[in-house]
């Protein structure tokens, strides 16, 4: 179970510094809450970019249980979002990371903080924001479970103090509800677009809990992507889900099921869950 938190956002970043603000106010006394051994979060704000690696102390991290990253997004549609994700690359690193290398993720943590997020925002009527997992994607590397929750996609959202808000309250009660349920199968998502609205759909009405997400612009599937997903998983995957529609031709979806069974990796196709 994780008990100590560390939020981390960079001073360049509106939305991190309006997100931070606002949980300022959810924070309880660090000592207290260690002596009622009850869940505590602490602050780390960063000089450079938040997917900068050379940026952040491994040292200051380490004391840690779980970071949460809390940052803009940006998108060439300026869609009005909060997004919740896991942070690596599978390929190439553009935005900070390393090549073919993603961080530590929970599934069961991701699950329950997308479940957080509509629950608070329908809460406070926050409207016309598209909440959604992304697939995951881009910097820093650190080899502590983490993930990153961003408001997007303009200067405009990342300004909005009731967003940002809803983010806080989200972050807050995540932390201070986690639990590590038993039930939820534990799996990691395979095809479809970056924004995973089937995927979405399964680990918002599921019993499934989703760790990170293989997009189709990142295929073909090699054996050393299944393996980083799987490793990099905090708990034991139980089996692999598949966005058919999302996985190409029927060539590249053969080839993507003869990696998993050449690996004794169990499947199923995204329809095959029940909602």
């Amino acid at each position: 179970m994780y008990k100590k938190y560390l939020i981390v956002a960079s001073k360049l970043d509106k939305a991190g510094i309006n997100i931070t603000t606002a949980l300022s106010q959810f924070r309880g006394n660090p000592l207290m809450a260690s002596m009622k051994d009850s869940p505590s979060f602490d602050f780390y704000l960063i000089d450079t970019e938040i997917v900068d690696d050379f940026s952040i102390d491994k040292n200051r991290i380490n004391g840690y249980d779980f970071i949460i990253f809390a940052s803009k997004h940006e998108s060439s549609r300026k869609e009005k979002s909060l997004s919740v994700h896991a942070p690596g690359n599978w390929r190439n690193a553009d935005l900070g990371g390393k090549p073919e290398q993603v961080c530590p993720s929970s599934a069961l943590f991701q699950k329950q903080m997308f479940e957080k997020l509509h629950a608070v925002a329908k809460e406070h009527e926050l409207k016309n924001y598209n909440i959604t997992l992304e697939s995951t994607h881009h910097g820093p590397l650190i080899n502590k479970p983490c993930i990153f929750i961003e408001i997007g996609s303009t200067e405009t959202e990342w300004n909005d103090r009731r967003a940002a808000f809803v983010v806080a309250k989200t972050i807050s009660e995540t932390i201070r509800k986690f639990t590590e349920n038993p039930y939820n199968e534990i799996v990691v998502g395979i095809g479809g677009p970056h924004y995973c609205p089937n995927f979405n759909k399964i680990q918002l009405k599921s019993n499934v809990a989703i760790s990170h997400i293989i997009p189709q612009y990142a295929l073909p599937l090699t054996k050393e992507m299944i393996k980083e997903a799987i490793d990099k998983t905090q708990e034991e995957v139980d089996f692999v889900i598949l966005d058919w529609k999302g996985l190409g031709r029927a060539e590249q979806r053969q080839e993507i099921i003869q990696a998993l069974e050449d690996n004794y990796i169990q499947w199923k196709k995204i329809g095959n869950v029940p909602i």
